[in-house]
């Protein structure tokens, strides 16, 4: 059992709620390299020979279990970047806990790149769940560029659920998914900026089979002059059902710009798309310091509920 030293500890409890634990199926990624890994009896963790990252074998006798691969960088001036594909069997059903945490104190840019490949066998059922979190006193950039691919049998459902609590100047999230026949997908993006800095997120969604469905919820708040975009793209190649809503609340001198992108090439395609943006509602902050709470207090109690 690897010793964690208190930064990684202090980091790991931010991106991992669930308590990361050295037992069963995980990976801890620390600075570029597997601190520790094991694995369980049905889920099989095994490095790369080609390139950085881990290959993640889901047997179909899965049920219920766990995979932790969480990454810490508190190394200033480095640049990570990882490949993990993830092969899901068909009828397994898993939750994966990802996120990354990156520390810097120093004056150089720190960054971490994951691309994440997820192969989801005939009625798998996969949940992804990935944090992203940043602090340390340097004045070095914190920087998270995440990739995901997803790639769905028919039947199969993935709920993807991710959110950027604080600390990380810049990311491009760029987020590709695949869906098959009777195919489901629940997203839930949830994202916060603040002071000057920047967040990009693009999903591209092709439903190529009959009677899938996605639903797809982006919450965000920007502080500062910070600026955030959205781009969500969904695309029925055959009959099915895509739900996409976009809400921003805006505050200080911050900018959001949502895109919305729905393209229908079949008659029984039926995409909705909802873009919404705006300050924090006036009423609930007085009611709030009615019961007592400053202007920071009622704001932060009005953000929390928003995002969860």
């Amino acid at each position: 059992m690897a010793l964690l030293d208190k930064i990684t500890e202090k980091i790991l409890k931010q991106i991992d709620e669930s308590g990361f634990r050295q037992e069963g199926a995980f990976n801890l990624r620390h600075n570029g390299i597997a601190l520790c890994h094991g694995d369980s009896e049905h889920i099989k963790i095994k490095k790369k020979e080609n390139r950085p990252g881990i290959d993640v074998y889901i047997d179909g006798s899965t049920k219920g279990e766990q995979v932790h691969i969480p990454v810490v960088v508190d190394a200033s001036g480095m640049t990570d970047i990882v490949y993990n594909d993830f092969f899901v069997a068909e009828g397994a059903e898993v939750t994966i806990i990802a996120g990354c945490g990156i520390h810097n104190s120093g004056c150089n840019e720190s960054r971490h790149d994951g691309i994440h490949s997820f192969h989801v066998a005939k009625g798998a059922n996969v949940r992804y769940e990935e944090k992203h979190y940043g602090d340390g006193e340097g004045s070095g950039a914190r920087v998270l560029n995440p990739v995901t691919n997803i790639y769905m049998e028919e039947d199969s459902v993935f709920t993807l659920d991710t959110a950027q609590i604080k600390g990380v100047d810049s990311t491009q999230r760029e987020t590709n998914i695949s869906m098959g026949k009777g195919a489901k997908l629940y997203v839930v993006e949830k994202l916060m900026t603040h002071d000057n800095q920047t967040a990009v997120s693009n999903m591209e969604v092709q439903m190529n089979g009959e009677g899938s469905s996605a639903q797809i919820v982006s919450r965000s708040v920007a502080k500062g002059s910070s600026k955030q975009v959205f781009h969500p793209k969904a695309v029925g190649n055959a009959g099915c059902h895509a739900h996409v809503q976009c809400d921003s609340i805006i505050m200080d001198h911050a900018e959001v710009s949502s895109i919305p992108e729905i393209n229908a090439k079949h008659l029984d395609a039926a995409i909705i798309h909802e873009a919404a943006i705006g300050r924090i509602n006036d009423e609930q902050l007085v009611k709030l310091r009615t019961m007592g709470m400053t202007e920071e207090e009622a704001e932060s109690v009005i953000i929390d509920n928003f995002l969860n």
